[in-house]
C-alpha cells in the first residue's frame, strides 16, 4: 500500500473523527478548530506531496521526513500554547463565577436572617 495513501486515510479518518466529536457536542468548536487545521494540513500534504518536498528543498532539510518532523514539532508546540491559553482563561472564568456565588450566598443569609427577625 502507497504511504501516501496511508496518511490521506489516517489524515481524513482524523478528521471526521473530530466532527463527529463536535456534532456529539463531546468537544466545541473552539478547541476542534486546532484539530481540524491540522488535519485538514495532513490532507493537503498527502495529496499535493510534491510540494511538501519542494518546501523541504526550499528550507534546507535533507530529508523530507526530518521536514515533516520539524512540523509537525512546531504544530503541536502551537497548539499545546493555545491548549494553555484555552485552559488559562477557562480558570479565570471560574474565579469570577466563584466569586459570584460566594456573593449571591451572603446575600441569601442576610435576607433569610431579615426574614427571621420580621
Amino acid at each position: 500500500m502507497n504511504i501516501h495513501l496511508v496518511a490521506l486515510v489516517v489524515a481524513v479518518a482524523i478528521f471526521l473523527f473530530v466532527i463527529d466529536l463536535v456534532r456529539r457536542q463531546k468537544l466545541t468548536f473552539k478547541y476542534a478548530m486546532g484539530w481540524l487545521l491540522v488535519s485538514a494540513g495532513a490532507i493537503f500534504c498527502a495529496v499535493f506531496y510534491r510540494v511538501l518536498f519542494a518546501c523541504a528543498a526550499f528550507l534546507g532539510f535533507e530529508l523530507p521526513s526530518n521536514f515533516i518532523f520539524f512540523a509537525l514539532f512546531c504544530v503541536f508546540v502551537f497548539l499545546s500554547l493555545l491548549l494553555t491559553v484555552f485552559l488559562c482563561q477557562q480558570n479565570s472564568h471560574n474565579d469570577v463565577m466563584a466569586q459570584k456565588i460566594a456573593l449571591l450566598e451572603c446575600e441569601l443569609k442576610e435576607l433569610k436572617k431579615k426574614s427571621k427577625a420580621e
